[in-house]
């Protein structure tokens, strides 16, 4: 198995470990302020998905990198048009969200908020 792949099978246990901290009341607080979880609908399953990223809020935009984007499948929903997303920050705020890659691999997913 390579490196990658032994990273990729601990990414389910891991992401159950950090939501569950995230409910903690002093260690969560801290945790939440840099990783939050995502809410979306699979363009292909059609099923609701939720799971925990890394974010930079400024504004009403929520900016998600996307470490080993070959790795993972989940951001090429938002390509194109991009989709609906929302994301449990203090409250859970909704929005439409765009994926990006530039010209050296790296991806992004931007997150623009409704208004509240």
């Amino acid at each position: 198995m390579t490196l990658i792949g032994s990273i990729m099978r601990f990414a389910g246990p891991f992401n159950s470990f950090v939501m569950a901290a995230a409910g903690l009341p002093v260690v969560g607080s801290r945790i939440r302020n840099y990783i939050a979880p995502i809410t979306y609908t699979g363009r292909k399953s059609g099923k609701t998905i939720t799971l925990p990223v890394g974010y930079r809020l400024s504004g009403d935009t929520v900016t998600v990198g996307v470490g080993m984007p070959d790795e993972k499948s989940w951001w090429r929903n938002f390509l194109g048009e991009g989709a609906p997303m929302s994301i449990q920050l203090e409250e859970k705020r909704s929005g439409h969200a765009i994926a990006k890659r530039d010209e050296r691999g790296r991806v992004e997913v931007v997150l623009q908020l409704d208004p509240v």
